[in-house]
């Protein structure tokens, strides 16, 4: 799924499912936010998405930077009253 309405050289708005173990699989790509988190959201919603696996919503430069920073391990953040 695409939906670029321009043809100008914005960064794009991947969609991607992510499962088990990294897996990861696009889903749609878009070039404004508003459409890709409504999209996004209909998607978490949908009674057929599967409970193990999460939609995410990315803004990146190419699909493949996309899908690397997907796969990073990102710290977590401060907890609590610190």
């Amino acid at each position: 799924h695409r939906n670029v309405t321009s043809e100008r050289q914005a960064m794009p708005y991947y969609i991607y499912r992510v499962g088990p173990f990294a897996q990861l699989r696009k889903l749609a790509e878009f070039d404004a936010f508003k459409p890709a988190s409504a999209h996004a959201k209909a998607l978490r919603a949908a009674p057929d998405h599967p409970p193990q696996s999460k939609i995410k919503l990315m803004f990146a430069g190419t699909e493949q930077l996309a899908e690397e920073l997907l796969c990073q391990v990102r710290e977590a953040g401060p907890s609590g009253d610190e």
